[in-house]
Formats: structure tokens, sequence, C-alpha cells
């Protein structure tokens, strides 16, 4: 499975105030409240543990199918500038982060293709899509399941593609596997 989450710095600047009380206690465990005061730069970690939380969330939604709210029981520990582990309740998993100065992008999972755009509408993802796997973009439909998730659908049936999407300001990101690749 795979999951990924982007945040639009600009837009996390303007419309977040991360600082204001409680807001830390709210979303993140002891340790990681501890790592974002120490930081170099509190702002940037506080973006980054909660792009690595909602990326690992998505799988989570897709193993159990079902949605919750629960960021504290999601504990973050990065490993390196681009690599973290994300605990939740008996599993751990692997997350990749790429920071620029425009957004923080993190992916969980061995995606097949990764793109990050600018808000695009769906017809211009789908080409996208049709660009990595060869297969028509009139054949490929996304539709939500029951749950939120997204589903590449192809031909209007459940083939061997998976795909994850984030959005957020200015910024729009995909994944897709192949299974029969993975």
């Amino acid at each position: 499975m795979i999951g990924n989450d982007i945040i639009d710095l600009s837009l996390a600047k303007t419309q977040s105030n991360w600082q204001r009380s409680g807001f830390l206690e709210k979303q993140f465990t002891k340790h990681e409240i501890e790592a974002i005061q120490k930081a170099e730069n509190s702002f940037l970690l506080v973006w980054r543990f909660w792009s690595m939380k909602e990326a690992v969330y998505k799988v989570v939604v897709q193993q159990q199918k079902k949605r919750f709210f629960a960021p504290k029981k999601f504990e973050c520990k990065i490993r390196s500038e681009t690599q973290g582990l994300v605990r939740f309740e008996d599993q751990t998993f692997e997350t990749t982060t790429q920071t620029t100065h425009k957004y923080i992008y993190t992916s969980v999972g061995k995606a097949t293709a990764q793109h990050i755009v600018p808000k695009a509408d769906e017809q211009e993802i789908l080409k996208l899509i049709e660009r990595n796997t060869g297969i028509p973009s009139i054949q490929l439909e996304i539709k939500k399941t029951a749950v939120g998730v997204p589903e590449l659908l192809i031909a209007g049936k459940q083939r061997n593609y998976r795909l994850t999407k984030s959005h957020h300001g200015a910024y729009e990101a995909f994944e897709i596997i192949n299974l029969n690749n993975s």
C-alpha cells in the first residue's frame, strides 16, 4: 500500500498558527513536542511530522477501511534529512520526505511513479498517469471508495494499479504503483 501528503509551506505560514496554546499537545506526542522545541527550524519540523503522519494515515485507512482522527497515535522519528519512521500501534512505516522552500512532501511505500505538480484538474492527472502506464487516459477514472480512498479504475474496474493523492494550497501530488512490478 502507498500513502502520501504534501504541505504548501506558504499556505501553512499564513493559515495555521501552530504556536497557539494547545496545538502541539493535540497533534503530537511528548517525544515529538520535545524534538520540535529543540529543532533549529520548529516550523519545518511541525509540518514534516504532520506530513509523515498524514501519509501513514492514508495507508492505515486502506488497511482498516475506516477513517478516524487520532494524530497522537502516529509517532514520528527522524532518521535522516529524508528518511523517517512512523509507528502506529504495532506497525512501523518507513517514510521518505522531500523538503523544498515551497513544500514538504512525504511518501510511504514504493511507488512506480510520483508527480508533484501545480494544482491540476483530473484530466491533467489522468494524462500523467497515461504517460506512466501506457493506458489511454480515456480508459482511466479516479473514484473514491466509501472511506474516501482514491482508486484508479481502468475501463471501470480496479486492476493492478493503486493510487494515492494529496493536495494543499498550490500543489497536488500523486503516486501510483503497479502491483505486478512491486
